[in-house]
């Protein structure tokens, strides 16, 4: 039975080594669409063994272990921080994917995604330096490519984080450029771009509701009852959805 199993695993890395670099991505790709995350983790590890420096793979690599982040428990003090540990290699594969190929701009994206995912963890009056280098990062993705939906989501996002807070208390950390107009703006982008993603109509649904636009949010979150599931909390998205519009549907 041992010689037996190592010649499985033998042969499945055989396999593995022969994939060109494309083949193992959409691999990747295809497991992480099917929220597959620590599957899609297992084929890029092979392809960043086999094929180093590469950037599509090293983006993607933060991509996944991010959302291994995101789903991991947080209860106690010590899942909080191995939740932390994850998101921190989710950044240094960013960081890597950005260092590698400095054209790429899924690489700025995803450094931004986790530096922001760390400056919630974190607090993200506390590190006001990480806050600044996601809005860095995101403008310079867009500045790659214009067409990059993630990237203004998380401009969006950014800014109603920051509007949380009234200016005067943002304005000596150098934080004072956030604002809920330019955070549904972003927004807006985003969905001009990619329609059919939940999480965007969600957001700006809040962003509205923190406007009291109650209609706009109304319209936003009716829209996601028909939306795709496409990210692998989706379908937690799609309840709040629900329930946030019966709280807000007499609402003017």
């Amino acid at each position: 039975m041992k010689h037996a199993a190592m010649a499985v695993a033998f042969a499945c890395l055989t396999a593995f080594s022969t994939q060109t670099l494309q083949q193992l991505i959409s691999q990747s790709d295809a497991l992480f669409d099917k929220f597959d995350n620590r599957g899609a983790r297992e084929v890029l590890l092979t392809a960043n063994e086999n094929f180093p420096r590469e950037g599509e793979v090293l983006w993607r690599l933060a991509r996944v272990e991010m959302h291994i982040a995101d789903n991991s428990p947080d209860k106690t003090d010590e899942e909080k921080k191995a939740q932390l540990s994850k998101y921190k290699t989710a950044y240094q594969y960013a960081d890597s994917a950005v260092i590698c190929d400095p054209k790429s701009s899924m690489a700025y994206t995803f450094r931004a995604a986790v530096d922001g995912k760390i400056a919630l963890f974190k607090g993200v009056f506390s590190v006001a330096p990480i806050v600044k280098q996601v809005k860095e990062d995101c403008e310079r993705a867009i500045s790659l490519d214009p067409n990059n939906s993630i990237a203004y989501y998380i401009l969006g996002r950014t800014n109603a984080r920051l509007a949380e807070k009234p200016v005067m208390f943002r304005w000596p950390l150098g934080l004072a450029w956030g604002n809920r107009k330019d955070a549904i703006k972003f927004y807006l982008k985003a969905i001009s771009l990619d329609p059919n993603f939940i999480m965007f109509r969600l957001d700006l649904a809040h962003a509205y509701i923190d406007n009291s636009d109650y209609k706009e949010a109304r319209e936003q979150l009716q829209a996601i009852a028909d939306l795709p599931l496409r990210d692998d909390r989706d379908s937690l998205r799609k309840t709040e959805a629900a329930d946030l519009l019966q709280k807000i549907k007499d609402k003017d």
